[in-house]
């Protein structure tokens, strides 16, 4: 009896592994499509997380990673009892909070308004336009924006023939944190808005219907139906934008930073890459990466749970 029991165990538990192998195996091709993806989180996310020991170790270029001697937490007490240290950290969260606060309504928006227009070769055109900015690296698009704000640039141009005093925009240390963010919403709220007008294709017209019967105008409609359909969306990608609250934009900052906005403009991101890269300081470089994947994971699991608690759709 016991023989027969412990067969039956045993095939209860091959039961569920072979209905998932049948499973697999009658959608072979559709996780064949999901293979090169895995390949490159694989090969450019996962495996290089060995490196993150470096900033734990004295690393010697010529012993390697693994025989370089541990030092513990030096380099974690070198870069926080460094004096830019707090000036670094205070650029790069106000410009990302900056980036979240007008960058992230942009492409709500502007999808809103884009949803009233039933012209559809003129809704088609804008979205173009918009949107193209997108697919242009900040080394292009930066060149774009000087052309119009440097110093003989069209807006200085413009401003002469006024009688006005030209003004360089690109050194000015007040201005310099709004060029940024302006500029980063110009770039990206047309590509963002596309996920938002995705979500209101997805509301049932009929509610519409049902708040013009009801005597709602088009303000009422929108904040009584058209939010409410696109809040799940909305929470989700505020989730996500939060796990970037240390990432300003490295390549966007990096083109327009000189010496002259130094001040608000050195983030972490352009100091690692003087030290670690120019500088071939690894271990400060590698534990200033290290603080931020550490801070951005709870900031995201602090927004995702937040976002969870209030009956929304969240990561996890």
């Amino acid at each position: 009896m016991n023989k027969t029991i412990g067969h039956s165990d045993r095939a209860s538990r091959r039961r569920p592994l072979r209905k998932w192998a049948a499973e697999v195996k009658k959608a072979r091709f559709i996780y064949l499509l999901f293979v090169p993806t895995c390949l490159y989180f694989l090969i450019f996310t996962y495996a290089p997380f060995y490196g993150i020991t470096i900033a734990f170790k004295d690393y010697q270029v010529f012993k390697g990673i693994f025989e370089s001697p541990w030092v513990g937490l030096e380099h974690f007490r070198t870069l926080f009892s460094s004096a830019k240290f707090p000036e670094l950290l205070q650029n790069t969260v106000t410009i990302s909070l900056y980036r979240i606060l007008f960058g992230f309504p942009a492409p709500i928006l502007f999808a809103l308004l884009l949803n009233e227009v039933r012209a559809v070769w003129f809704k088609r055109s804008v979205q173009t336009i918009t949107y193209f900015p997108h697919f242009l690296s900040w080394v292009v698009f930066g060149g774009i924006v000087f052309n119009f704000i440097g110093p003989n640039g069209i807006f200085n141009t413009v401003l002469e023939a006024l009688g006005r005093d030209p003004v360089n925009l690109t050194t000015s240390v007040e201005h310099f944190r709004t060029l940024i963010v302006s500029s980063a919403i110009m770039k990206e709220f047309g590509w963002g808005a596309i996920i938002y007008l995705a979500a209101l294709s997805g509301i049932d017209p009929q509610l519409y219907e049902a708040a013009k019967i009801d005597g709602a105008g088009k303000l009422r409609q929108i904040w009584h139906v058209t939010l409410p359909g696109m809040r799940s969306v909305m929470a989700l990608l505020f989730v996500l934008s939060l796990a970037g609250i240390l990432d300003a934009g490295f390549e966007q900052i990096y083109i327009f930073l000189n010496p002259a906005v130094m001040g608000p403009g050195d983030i972490i991101d352009t100091y690692v890459y003087r030290i670690g890269i120019l500088g071939a300081n690894y271990e400060i470089a590698t534990a200033m990466g290290l603080f931020k994947g550490v801070v951005g994971m709870v900031f995201i699991i602090t927004a995702n749970s937040l976002i969870r608690r209030m009956g929304e759709k969240s990561l996890w």
